[in-house]
């Protein structure tokens, strides 16, 4: 077992995040009653109420190289009370209603949660989850122009993050008492630490010099099992394919709070590069209003690389329809592709090849290949990361 190291950077400590989470609260409950309060002046006025939300798609997106992420445009769609949309405006403003509670009672419900809470709401009640998914993401888009996202109104995702191993103290207070539980990441033996659904009482304590967040669950084990993170003085984090929210927050918070470089280590494949790599830098189309709360802008791709795959004489498997498709949307389509010439070689460069290769192609010159020889050729040169 490794010996414990003395933390160098102590992050934001818990009564300081504690006072910022009170008045992320404070900010919550304020713009929920202003905006009922609106609807309710509207209708003693005898006009029809309306609520407006921002367009979550890719065309109401673009891509800001300053901030490092997508940014959500000013294309809104108009929700007005009429005999037509009286359900579906009940629905929104007791939604909204749901998160008061929660905020005012220090509880929390996942989306499952609010569905069938819903189901007391008499005519107002969903039908399907779908529905009630769709109105706790409109309310979300509503709010996140004031800063907020929707673990800030309560609202958890029902899956929690990927795994953490490495140099790193994890100090999550109990959210009853405030008692902190200092959590060792490098005490686990075999394990790691499984990432909450909701991460933003968290702080941190670390030495380590940078973050690797990796695709596959099968690395993450080998690099977790041989302590590469000991070698490297690193923390590792297994994102599981596409990053989930919890994940892509966590990584956001540690890498801004102790000052670490994040690198991405993922397969070189349409999807690896396009959605998993790209959802954790500049976040997505349909939710770039969470681009500001949950993407990691200052991460970079260590690898694989269309490069890679000839200086390494990789295994590889044809790329399908499916993964053509994906590459030529994103050189078509993607502000964050369009906007960076690297990426735009690197993409053509594996659409005229016609393969893909994965992480574990490594393994082709030895299981430990990727421990001893190809990630520490890479992290001696981290400025020919593509960005």
């Amino acid at each position: 077992m490794a010996a414990r190291k003395t933390q160098k950077q102590p992050a934001k400590a818990p009564a300081q995040i504690a006072k910022r989470n009170e008045k992320m609260d404070q900010l919550t409950l304020k713009l929920i009653r202003d905006t009922a309060t609106g609807v309710h002046r509207s209708i003693l006025r005898r006009n029809k109420p309306d609520l407006s939300f921002p367009i979550r798609s890719l065309g109401n997106v673009s891509y800001s190289q300053k901030r490092g992420y997508f940014e959500i445009g000013k294309q809104k769609k108009t929700r007005t009370l009429t005999v037509n949309t009286v359900k579906n405006f009940a629905q929104t403003l007791r939604m909204m209603g749901l998160s008061k509670e929660l905020v005012e009672n220090n509880d929390f419900a996942t989306k499952r949660d609010a569905y069938y809470q819903s189901k007391n709401w008499e005519e107002a009640k969903f039908d399907e989850q779908s529905e009630s998914d769709t109105v706790m993401d409109d309310i979300e888009a509503l709010f996140s122009i004031q800063g907020l996202s929707r673990e800030q109104l309560r609202f958890v995702p029902d899956e929690h993050g990927g795994a953490v191993a490495g140099n790193l103290v994890v100090m999550d207070p109990d959210r009853e008492t405030g008692e902190v539980e200092r959590i060792d990441c490098t005490r686990f033996g075999s394990g790691a630490y499984s990432i909450p659904s909701n991460v933003e009482l968290l702080s941190f304590q670390t030495d380590a010099k940078f973050v690797l967040a990796i695709e596959t669950g099968g690395v993450f084990q080998r690099l977790q099992s041989h302590k590469f993170w000991q070698t490297a003085n690193c923390i590792l984090v297994s994102m599981a394919g596409v990053p989930t929210r919890a994940t892509r927050r966590f990584i956001r918070k540690l890498s801004d709070e102790c000052k670490l470089p994040v690198y991405a280590f993922v397969d070189c494949d349409p999807y690896g590069i396009s959605n998993i790599y790209r959802t954790l830098k500049v976040g997505s189309g349909n939710a770039a209003h969470l681009s500001q709360f949950f993407c990691v802008p200052q991460a970079h791709y260590l690898g694989v690389t269309p490069q890679d795959i000839r200086d390494y004489d990789l295994p590889t498997h044809p790329l399908q329809a499916v993964d053509v498709k994906r590459a030529r949307d994103a050189l078509k389509n993607d502000p964050f592709f369009q906007a960076h010439k690297p990426w735009r070689k690197a993409l053509n460069d594996l659409l005229k090849m016609g393969v893909r290769a994965e992480q574990q192609a490594l393994a082709k010159w030895g299981l430990n290949y990727v421990i001893e020889e190809y990630l520490p050729r890479k992290l001696a040169a981290p400025a020919k990361f593509l960005p």
